[in-house]
């Protein structure tokens, strides 16, 4: 129930031609507390409830709790969430012995793409692919919960 995951900025599309699977996913939030997280999702025709805990000071790890259920449900739920539902696709992508889950946003957190790896444990060797840019492990204005509340066309950069 502990995940460990690393996340990066992506810098080019060339992850869309290397994916095996691409699923359009939404998600809302009834709770955003940064101590503790509980996520509604609508996975393709798959529903599920997710409960994150608070990370660790590096962000590498953090408690998941996930559970399937039916897609009606999760419909049902998703109009309970607090404002900022998140829409995205995934696209997974195979490089040697990981998976690398892309994320393209759409919505207002389109022109942001994040790349996951999920690793077995926090020195775990992965190999990083051409398009794996700047590092954002930690960095909690990239964990979804804050791109509902802070949405990435709102960022004072641009």
């Amino acid at each position: 129930m502990i995940e460990i995951e690393r996340k990066f900025l992506v810098t080019s599309e060339d992850f869309k031609t290397e994916s095996i699977k691409q699923t359009r996913i939404i998600q809302g939030f009834l709770n955003t507390h940064p101590e503790r997280t509980v996520r509604v999702r609508l996975k393709g025709e798959k529903g599920f409830l997710t409960v994150k805990g608070k990370s660790t000071d590096d962000g590498l790890k953090r408690f998941e709790w996930e559970k399937e259920i039916s897609k009606n449900d999760a419909e049902a739920l998703l109009n309970l969430c607090e404002e900022g539902a998140i829409d995205k696709m995934r696209y997974e992508v195979k490089v040697g012995q990981h998976i690398f889950e892309i994320d393209e946003f759409f919505g207002n957190n389109e022109g942001l793409t994040i790349a996951e790896v999920e690793l077995n444990h926090e020195n775990d060797y992965f190999e990083s692919p051409t398009w794996l840019g700047k590092e954002v492990t930690g960095d909690i204005k990239y964990y979804n919960s804050q791109l509902s509340l802070t949405p990435y066309k709102m960022w004072s950069f641009k």
